[in-house]
């Protein structure tokens, strides 16, 4: 089973692609995203990357954290599960 990755400290100026083109050099990228502010449709500075293979998933966060990226220091782990969200509940007009 493959694993996601959490990347950390993006340039803002950063695309999937390009997250996907860093981590294609450890092996193959199932899916990358760079998550976005709803609000203003800016990069948030941060990602996620999907790799099938857990051993080149761990080359890869073990390779590139801490490494240069657009000028910044990346921040690179294994994501932890979403947590679940208390729903907000707004009043009724």
């Amino acid at each position: 089973m493959g694993k996601k990755i959490y990347v950390g400290n993006l340039p803002f100026t950063a695309t999937s692609e390009s997250l996907s083109e860093v981590f294609g050099r450890y092996g193959k990228v199932d899916s990358s995203k760079i998550i976005m502010d709803r609000d203003t449709g800016r990069s948030k500075g941060f990602g996620f990357v999907e790799m099938s293979d857990a051993g080149a998933a761990d080359s890869a966060i073990t390779s590139l954290h801490g490494s240069d990226f657009g000028g910044r220091s990346l921040t690179v782990n294994e994501a932890r599960p979403m947590e679940k969200r208390e729903s907000r509940s707004f009043p009724q007009r």
